[in-house]
């Protein structure tokens, strides 16, 4: 019995620590854009989740180190994979400037003109050549849905300088490059439809 006595709150000390070792900081994308494109009221759009390569579709944040090698950011974190990120940034600059008849996701069931397929090329903290700089790299074709044609096609990317070396300074640059990423995707898809 009096070993169960002991056992107990040893136990619980060994397991109360369990928590805290590992604990990452945890990022979110802003997805705050400046959109100036024309009105698109009659189209409705899907915005699929975007392909990348598995290095980058983590929740992990890139540090490119060489042209060859890449690390991750110690103990940071994106809130979800990087790919479910972007999907949901994207409709959700769209949908903030109510120029669209409708946006949607996968599964939400719109009739929609367009699918904006997207490709995640670049998006890491590049140290390699000394000054460290945020690179955002998206590709995107303009799907037509009922012919399956791309209508249009464009690559957009963005490099913003590191002001600093701490992990937020890292995540501070990535968000603005995928910010102005972003806005120049939203703009050039409303001009393009």
């Amino acid at each position: 019995m009096w070993k169960a006595v002991i056992a107990l709150p040893l136990l619980a000390a060994l397991l109360g620590g369990c928590g805290t070792s590992g604990h990452n900081d945890t990022y979110d994308l802003s997805g705050s854009a400046k959109v100036n494109g024309p009105s698109a009221k009659s189209m409705q759009i899907l915005i699929p989740q975007p392909t990348a390569l598995q290095a980058l579709d983590s929740n992990q944040i890139v540090i490119r180190v060489s042209s060859s090698e890449i690390q991750y950011l110690g103990k940071s974190q994106w809130s979800d994979k990087l790919s479910k990120m972007v999907q949901s940034k994207l409709a959700e600059a769209f949908e903030n400037t109510g120029k669209l008849g409708g946006v949607g996701v996968p599964g939400q069931g719109l009739a929609i003109d367009y699918q904006i397929v997207t490709d995640i090329r670049s998006f890491e903290v590049n140290a390699s050549r000394g000054q460290k700089t945020a690179v955002v790299e998206i590709s995107e074709k303009i799907l037509n849905d009922r012919t399956g044609t791309v209508k249009a096609q464009n690559v957009f990317r963005k490099v913003v300088p590191v002001s600093g070396s701490s992990n937020p300074d890292f995540v501070k640059a990535l968000d603005s490059a995928f910010a102005g990423v972003t806005g120049e995707l939203v703009d050039w898809t409303l001009r393009s439809l």
